[in-house]
């Protein structure tokens, strides 16, 4: 039986690096609305955590650190030198600490959704532990990595940007940051109700 879990999570972990991935790659994983790009990456990192726990979270979160990662680096814009140490922008070199702002924030997410889903199960159904969690994570993250920008690169950002940080943390609460919670607070309980009873039977739950 331990075997078998063992190649059910095996399966699933693969399941989720692949749609991280796909997301990642394609139009999906950043939405354009008006003159804002709204991301879906942080979902599954989410139900990741949700569904199987702490640490399942936070590798699917490691992936997604990743392919930001790669993603600064490939197509760099202004401000990528945060998020890669490969990439120099107007004499800024990405550096250690682009990798920890870039990966950080993002297996914190995961490792934290599944962490406090498990904590409020306690307390409340699955629907109303998943969507606040959901909800939770995706606030910290948004401020996790800008205060992360904040610490390492505040003046080269703001120079870059031509924007202080701080009013960017504003901006992006106020906009995408708003609709990526909302989005998922709605997605991740309703996946999580769908696929809870199948983790069930397999013996793979987060609880």
């Amino acid at each position: 039986m331990r075997n078998k879990q063992r190649v059910l999570r095996l399966t699933l972990a693969a399941f989720f690096v692949a749609i991280e991935i796909v997301l990642a790659v394609t139009p999906l994983g950043y939405i354009p609305i008006g003159a804002i790009s709204i991301t879906t990456l942080h979902i599954p990192v989410i139900l990741g955590g949700v569904l199987m726990g702490p640490g399942f979270g936070a590798m699917v979160g490691f992936v997604f650190g990743m392919t930001s990662m790669i993603r600064a680096t490939l197509t760099p814009t202004i401000t990528s030198f945060c998020f890669s140490p490969f990439i120099t922008v107007g004499g800024v070199s990405g550096n250690f600490a682009s990798i920890v702002i870039a990966l950080g924030p993002r297996i914190f997410l995961g490792w934290f959704s599944g962490a406090l889903y498990r904590q409020l199960r306690k307390k409340m159904k699955s629907a109303g532990a998943a969507s606040i969690s959901a909800g939770v994570n995706t606030l910290l993250h948004t401020l996790l990595v800008m205060g992360l920008i904040w610490l390492f690169f505040g003046d080269a950002y703001a120079g870059a940007a031509g924007i202080a940080v701080g009013a960017v943390i504003l901006t992006v609460l106020a906009s995408n940051g708003i609709i990526e919670i909302i989005l998922a607070m709605a997605v991740v309980p309703a996946v999580n109700r769908a696929l809870r009873p199948v983790m069930e039977r397999m013996g793979l739950r987060n609880e």
